[in-house]
């Protein structure tokens, strides 16, 4: 349950308010760098890790209590473990489900503004703390009978401040992620564009609905209903899933069938969206899964659903085949089409990055050229922080003239570096099932 003593009364909602809170944590930040150079002239051997550390505490403080699009991209950042200093993973990865709730005078104030009406008086029961707080909204639990809902509700002006959080996030970003500023303006478009998705709650429902329906067959899978006539623009009621997170559950000690069971339905989820409706659940990180005490796993919330368009998806697979034998001029026009390449490279550039993403996304393949895949196998994990360590040092993409990369990419490399994290945390073996054209 939520600390009383850590609600928060009020958010910052008009830009000044939220521009002055970025400038002042700035200013820290300025300051914990002053602080480590001035250490540093009398200890030249000293390490970065408090700076991080100081850092970290003072950004993740700030973004908390901004809520909203500055704190999802710190959530997305821990996720990508290879972009950041370990104090930030550790901190930022608290976004996923423990930032400071609202309390509950807030709450009303929503509920009265979108249904003329407070949740006591449309529930029997209402909890009056958050049972769970995130980025862009926090959940009480609620009943009518016996019946028991989860209520979502989205803090107040989340929708309206993305665009504007999003420029005052993006020195803090090219800061921490080692990034070129036209690969950073490439990837916020992508990102600014899914952030006001997830606000949309109307969407949210709609996809939640499809994506459900679409994958109602694959086994050990549950999907919670949800309530239109309890639910609005910003407020979305749906079953309760009783169950554990599954970092508690693996906490619990499952056995390895058990492990495999819940690695195997997440593969096959996965799978089915990918290759057959070609639209994901693009945000794979354990707030997002509740394991049910029988081995089944609760999928919530579809605010972040990336749609894969089909000329995409048919070069960026193609690429992921153990064999690659596809002819030079060809492998090169997936390349100019994946905007991994473009005619302002110079043939060295072009020779350069071609060879950094083929063994990217051959990285990326490993699974699915294999019947089975072992996910506990930490050498393959060292390989990919490896390989992204190596590119956010190196000069080439440091002084590249463009962003490297489709912008559809960001997504869909994201969703499988987390789900590829998630079937590692529970260290599974799974059958990695894939299309026939793919085999």
């Amino acid at each position: 349950m939520a600390n009383k003593l850590n609600e928060q009364e009020a958010i910052p909602v008009s830009k000044v308010q939220r521009a002055a809170k970025f400038f002042t944590t700035g200013a820290k930040v300025g300051g914990n760098y002053v602080k480590h150079y001035a250490k540093k002239m009398v200890n030249p051997e000293l390490q970065k890790d408090e700076l991080h550390q100081n850092n970290a505490e003072d950004i993740y403080k700030s973004l908390s209590q901004l809520k909203g699009s500055a704190l999802k991209v710190a959530q997305m950042m821990s996720m990508d473990k290879n972009l950041l200093p370990r104090a930030y993973q550790d901190k930022f990865t608290m976004a996923q489900y423990s930032a400071p709730p609202l309390s509950y005078p807030l709450v009303v104030r929503t509920f009265n503004q979108y249904f003329g009406k407070t949740p006591d008086s449309m529930f029997d029961t209402f909890t009056r703390s958050a049972v769970n707080a995130a980025s862009i909204g926090q959940v009480h639990q609620a009943t009518i009978g016996d019946k028991v809902y989860a209520v979502k509700i989205q803090y107040p002006g989340v929708a309206d401040s993305v665009s504007s959080d999003l420029k005052l996030v993006r020195p803090f970003a090219l800061r921490l992620l080692n990034m070129n500023e036209r690969e950073l303006d490439h990837y916020m478009a992508e990102v600014e564009e899914k952030l006001l998705e997830e606000t949309d709650y109307e969407l949210e429902i709609r996809r939640s609905r499809e994506i459900s329906e679409a994958c109602g067959h694959i086994p050990n899978l549950f999907f919670p209903k949800y309530y239109d006539e309890l639910s609005s623009e910003r407020i979305i009621t749906m079953d309760w899933i009783q169950g554990d997170h599954l970092k508690e559950w693996l906490e619990t000690g499952p056995s390895q069938e058990l492990r495999n069971q819940i690695g195997q339905a997440l593969w096959d989820f996965y799978h089915h969206q990918v290759h057959n409706i070609k639209q994901v659940h693009a945000d794979p990180h354990p707030g997002n899964f509740i394991v049910k005490e029988n081995g089944v796993l609760g999928i919530i919330d579809f605010g972040c659903v990336k749609v894969i368009p089909e000329d995409f998806y048919k070069g960026y697979f193609s690429l992921i085949k153990k064999d690659l034998l596809i002819k030079e001029d060809e492998l090169n026009q997936i390349f100019y089409d994946l905007e991994f390449i473009s005619d302002k490279d110079t043939a060295t550039e072009q020779e350069y990055f071609k060879g950094v993403f083929k063994e990217m996304i051959s990285l990326l393949g490993k699974p699915f050229h294999v019947d089975k895949f072992d996910f506990s196998d930490d050498a393959f994990f060292e390989q990919i922080f490896a390989l992204g360590d190596r590119i956010s040092n190196d000069k080439m993409f440091k002084k590249s003239r463009q962003a490297r990369g489709s912008r559809h990419g960001l997504y869909i490399n994201r969703t499988y570096f987390g789900l590829y994290n998630l079937l590692n945390q529970l260290q599974a073996e799974v059958v990695t099932t894939k299309p026939e054209w793919l085999k």
